[in-house]
């Protein structure tokens, strides 16, 4: 495979992963950081991160809008719920284990 197709399919594999996470506003951002230790506001800053690494100029709201499909307000506004106790319980162990000492 040359980069020229490379490109092409991690493109495509990024654009239905924001479709994907677009579709299913039910899993919230704190679901996402305890299971995949990222989440939608990750994704937007590696989105502005790749566009400076390029020289294009890219602000955050706008790489945020194209990781939520609209204005990050917006998605805050329909969709994101106050977290629960236990998924605060569960995020807090899993930062802990992050800054623990290797054993």
């Amino acid at each position: 495979m040359d980069p020229k197709q490379r490109t092409e399919i991690e493109a495509r594999a990024f654009r239905r992963l924001l479709a994907h996470l677009q579709a299913h506003t039910e899993i919230q951002n704190i679901d996402l950081m305890i299971a995949g230790d990222f989440c939608r506001n990750c994704l937007a800053k590696w989105y502005k991160a790749a566009a400076d690494e390029i020289g294009e100029e890219l602000a955050y709201a706008d790489a945020l809008a194209a990781v939520y499909g609209m204005p990050y307000d917006e998605w805050k506004t329909r969709y994101q719920t106050e977290a629960t106790p236990e998924q605060l319980r569960q995020y807090e162990e899993k930062q802990k284990r992050k800054q623990a000492p290797p054993a």
